[in-house]
């Protein structure tokens, strides 16, 4: 990231500060993806706050209390903006827009390069995974409306009390507890989540079996591994092309599987962590054109988000495949 090593203020630069200021970068990322649910905006949304933070003088930089602080107000007030004008943005978005999946640390590809060129990858654009984005978690997140998304992810993930969350977002606590509570009734109301028996190696192993019966085109045994009311819901941006409309019911979603099989014959899966749960990652002459989350409900497949837009798979590009 360019403008922190190159602000062009000497002061700046060796200031006893810039340890703390360049520290809090993964921290921003990671509350930037949860609230915008793409890591390029994200990123985007962090740059533009450092950029903010070096814009101003030694004086002003030496007047604000916590450096951190300061970073973490701005950077979620670049996101309500942006939550605000993606909701347009998205209303004209061909088919359904999915969160970014992202791979495990682990897999996650060294040495991305942004448009320039420029080497961009380092420890602090990796994404601390946990429950806060597995897909299901952030798909409902997108119901909610941009202050209530800010307030939610502030306060009960990251644990900011009401105060900050107030002066962040502009509103009294009173009503940051209210959006907060509003949240927390559309995770509730919306998140079906259940993880089979045997936790994480349980889900692991019907991954595994899901994936077998795809590439063996074996319709019985897919339509066997889905639950009959699961939903698969694809994103291909216009880019590519995808079912535009979910895809409901155990039978049509295991007709749909071994139609792209078919379709494709060069196509290969491989198990991946996604957003820190097992799923699949579609390859097509080792390109990952496809990288599906997968959320169980009483041991079967419940839902599956095929994300296919290529902007979207960046991350996934030769990510441990």
């Amino acid at each position: 990231m360019n403008s922190l090593s190159e602000s062009g203020n000497d002061d700046v630069r060796s200031g006893p500060e810039l340890s703390v200021v360049v520290g809090e970068r993964r921290q921003l990322i990671n509350l930037a993806y949860r609230l915008l649910g793409s890591l390029a905006d994200a990123e985007d949304a962090v740059q533009e706050t450092y950029t903010r933070w070096y814009a101003m003088s030694r004086k002003q930089q030496e007047a604000i209390e916590s450096p951190g602080a300061w970073l973490t107000t701005v950077a979620s007030r670049v996101c309500l903006d942006v939550l605000g004008s993606a909701r347009a943005r998205r209303e004209r978005y061909v088919g359904t827009w999915i969160p970014e999946p992202l791979p495990d640390r682990l897999e996650w590809v060294v040495g991305r390069a942004d448009d320039r060129g420029t080497d961009r990858a380092d420890p602090a654009d990796r994404i601390t995974l946990d429950e806060s984005v597995n897909m299901a978690f952030l798909v409902v997140l997108e119901s909610m409306t941009p202050a209530e998304r800010v307030a939610f992810i502030l306060h009960d993930v990251f644990r900011y009390p009401f105060a900050e969350v107030a002066e962040i977002v502009g509103r009294s606590p009173a009503a940051c507890r209210q959006l907060a509570s509003s949240g927390r009734r559309r995770i509730r109301a919306e998140r079906t989540t259940a993880a089979p028996a045997g936790g994480p190696a349980g889900q692991a192993g019907l991954v595994r079996n899901f994936k077998e019966a795809w590439e063996n085109k074996d319709i019985e045994a897919l339509v066997g591994l889905l639950d009959p009311e699961a939903i698969m819901t694809a994103d291909g941006g216009g880019m590519v092309g995808t079912v535009l409309h979910p895809v409901e019911g155990a039978e049509d979603i295991a007709a749909y599987l071994i139609h792209i099989a078919d379709k494709a014959p060069g196509l290969t899966l491989a198990e991946r962590t996604v957003n820190g749960r097992p799923g699949l990652v579609a390859l097509y002459r080792g390109v990952a054109v496809t990288v599906a989350a997968i959320d169980l409900t009483d041991g079967r497949v419940s839902r599956i988000w095929a994300v296919r837009n290529p902007e979207k798979l960046g991350a996934w590009t030769g990510a441990g495949l």
